[in-house]
């Protein structure tokens, strides 16, 4: 049992560097704006985070549902040492990873929101205003969108 879960320790270890590596690539990707290359970054993402649950889910399986900081008090000193250190690094890279997501997150973001007001900004300069009265000369009349003051002969 212990040779099991230190290999899918190693595993989740070493997937972790992976994590890492993609989510800095799918950055540099993001500030190239190159969307096709960022969709296939995100698919490998997906995939690996599949793969990390899975891994999760056979430590907590292995375990009977029990914790792995319980299970490595239970083992002679020179086991806990390796299991322990295999669980702090593996908690530092999931750390690493989410703050370089949220990064790639913000930038995302940010990036939709700038193409989304671009949009609008062209959006109204395209469309003609709306002009539904006519004036006295028979031509559309200006609307004014503030207050204006009226002069009329009576």
């Amino acid at each position: 049992m212990f040779a099991n879960i230190q290999d899918t320790l190693n595993r989740q270890d070493k997937a972790l560097d992976l994590m890492k590596e993609l989510l800095q690539e799918e950055f540099s990707l993001l500030m190239k704006r190159d969307t096709d290359a960022v969709m296939t970054i995100e698919f490998s993402i997906h995939e690996l985070l599949r793969q990390l649950a899975t891994e999760k889910e056979s430590i907590i399986q292995a375990l009977g549902g029990g914790r792995l900081k319980d299970y490595a008090q239970m083992l002679p000193e020179d086991k806990r040492e390796i299991i322990l250190s295999l669980w702090l690094s593996i908690d530092k890279k999931e750390q690493a990873c989410a703050r370089q997501a949220s990064l790639n997150t913000r930038l995302s973001l940010g990036l939709l929101d700038q193409s989304k007001d671009l949009l609008n900004y062209l959006h109204e300069r395209i469309i003609p205003p709306q002009r539904t009265n006519y004036s006295r000369r028979g031509t559309y009349a200006k609307e004014h969108p503030q207050a204006a003051v009226f002069s009329a002969r009576y």
